[in-house]
């Protein structure tokens, strides 16, 4: 079309160039740069208008940082007391939430479920570009949403939106997809750099200057970040991902980024032909069908904000037919799993460097912190010699460089976690104990300095 120019953006610092390369001159990400159209301005153009994130009804002046009030920002429950975690007590009013996550993950089922709470006492805009009226009306009927105070809208042009939006008054809004949105003043295909971020930006500032509750659906790109330009996360008050494999049925909700509450927070959810159910124990879920008596598996209590969570461990060492060995990890980092191996090594004497090695968390849950460093290793140990770890045995503390065990946060809440799943030994870092003594009924807490007695107390229990 005459006027129009194909330029390259790259999507994390929006550098424009005319032709495609590999390296961002400007914030040096690899990769980065994707295709865009724009129209060509005349040399006469005017000024475009300019949207502000925040909307200003006066001009601005500077005020005493002790003259300040902190608001009161109201949350509202959205009926799912997961995601109420994770938002830090409910959906803020005025707030900017971004949710993304895989294609089938659930997304859209998780937000026609929040509808009937949220409309019990608001008014909900539901956009979708993506679905039509009667697809979204048999997606209310299987998951049981009445429609109270919701109104739906098959729309993707951002100006007719804002519109209906001005008609309806809503107080939450819901968009789903943000990707699919786009805007007539500017000339690029929906979904493309420019549309995104022009099309964000005015649900942001109608959020701002009305004080409506916006839900923002993000897909995801091959590499598994949201699409669309980096700066899209920073626009948002909060953003969320969804997680989980989809030949399980669950489902963790965890925060990338919140102004209003923690970050640390997870949300667990089983996915059923009636939508996605709350999981209020996960710890029970990730330990169901547990094998006994075998090797290579061990028990390890994480914290995922303030809640305990304990999970399993699988390790499987085979001798290995080529010259360079073989390691795989799932939900626990790769050169974590080596920095562990390597310590094993030289402080042990074990010989992994002759063997393949595969590990495991079993349920999809992935293991960041490095309170599960004893766990992973007595796995290792467990699966190398065959030596079965005792069922009703756990393992925390964090494994350095020296083969020592180095104290953990919040041992306590863990420890009981332990116990009322049913476990009746607990391996514990010396430091914690040698601060302050836990005391906890039904479990005998087993301190240790370092992986010499963690190998040592195994080797006691043939």
């Amino acid at each position: 079309m005459k006027g129009l120019k194909t330029i390259y953006i790259c999507s994390e610092c929006e550098y424009k160039t005319a032709k495609w390369m590999g390296k961002c001159p400007n914030c040096g990400a690899w990769n980065s740069f994707v295709e865009d159209v724009e129209e060509a301005a005349p040399a006469a153009a005017a000024t475009p208008k300019r949207i502000s994130m925040i909307p200003s009804l006066s001009d601005n002046v500077a005020v005493g940082f002790a003259d300040l009030e902190i608001p009161e920002y109201i949350r509202q429950n959205t009926g799912l007391g997961e995601l109420d975690r994770v938002l830090g007590g409910g959906l803020v009013h005025g707030s900017v939430v971004l949710l993304s996550g895989e294609p089938g993950i659930g997304k859209s089922t998780l937000l026609m479920q929040i509808c009937d709470a949220l409309g019990a006492s608001r008014r909900v805009l539901y956009i979708s570009g993506e679905e039509s009226g009667g697809q979204l009306k048999l997606r209310a009927k299987r998951l049981g949403v009445i429609g109270q105070n919701l109104f739906l809208l098959t729309e993707t042009n951002i100006e007719k939106i804002l519109k209906e939006t001005d008609k309806v008054k809503p107080e939450v809004l819901i968009v789903d997809s943000i990707q699919t949105m786009y805007s007539a003043t500017v000339n690029s295909t929906p979904g493309s750099i420019t549309q995104v971020k022009e099309t964000a930006l005015s649900f942001i500032n109608k959020a701002k200057s009305e004080g409506i509750s916006v839900i923002m659906v993000g897909h995801v790109n091959k590499e598994g970040s949201i699409a669309g330009p980096k700066v899209l996360e920073h626009m948002v008050d909060a953003v969320l991902y969804s997680e989980g494999e989809h030949q399980q049925a669950y489902r963790i909700i965890r925060a990338i980024k919140n102004r209003y509450g923690s970050t640390n927070e997870i949300g667990v959810f089983e996915m059923t032909d009636r939508g996605l159910l709350e999981v209020e124990n996960p710890s029970e879920m990730l330990l169901a069908g547990r094998p006994k008596n075998i090797s290579g598996n061990c028990a390890v209590c994480t914290l995922e904000g303030t809640r305990p969570i304990i999970a399993e461990i699988q390790a499987l060492v085979t001798p290995t037919a080529f010259p360079a060995p073989r390691r795989t990890t799932n939900g626990i980092d790769y050169n974590r799993m080596c920095l562990i191996i390597a310590v094993l090594e030289k402080r042990l004497g074990l010989k992994f460097y002759q063997n393949d090695v595969y590990l495991n968390v079993i349920g999809g849950l992935r293991l960041d912190e490095p309170a599960s460093d004893v766990s992973v290793a007595m796995a290792l140990i467990s699966s190398m010699t065959d030596r079965i770890i005792p069922d009703d045995l756990i393992a925390i503390g964090e494994l350095g460089l020296a083969g020592e065990c180095r104290a953990v946060s919040n041992l306590e809440s863990r420890v009981k976690e332990a116990a009322r799943l049913g476990f009746t030994h607990a391996i514990v870092p010396y430091r914690n104990i040698e601060k302050r003594k836990i005391e906890c009924d039904g479990i005998h807490v087993i301190p240790v300095r370092g992986i010499y007695e963690v190998l040592n107390m195994m080797k006691k229990q043939d």
